[in-house]
């Protein structure tokens, strides 16, 4: 399992934001709808949603360690359908979020 720890002198208990790309069979396999039940069992908020190119799109706001977990999930492939890539972004909260939706 790869771990993911907080970076630049950051503590667990900042809120933040992660942006995630994932690609692979995320579509059309119950992907979202896991995204969304793991994202509010672990206090987020955000949304997974589907791209054009078949690619899905995860934003998720919430405590570090939350974020760090949902994202542990997403790079590790203990998902619905398969994940081939995730590639992330972590910056500061912006708030405006309620919910963690599928769209």
């Amino acid at each position: 399992m790869n771990e993911i720890r907080a970076t630049n002198g950051a503590s667990s208990r900042d809120v933040v934001r992660l942006t995630a790309r994932v690609e692979g069979l995320v579509q059309g396999v119950g992907f979202r709808d896991y995204v969304r039940t793991k994202g509010r069992r672990l206090g987020l908020a955000g949304s997974a949603t589907n791209l054009p190119d078949g690619a899905v799109a995860v934003i998720a706001e919430g405590d570090r360690a939350a974020c760090e977990a949902l994202l542990d999930l997403l790079v590790t492939g203990h998902t619905p359908g398969r994940t081939d890539r995730v590639e992330h972004v972590w910056s500061e909260a912006r708030g405006g979020l309620a919910g963690f939706l599928r769209r």
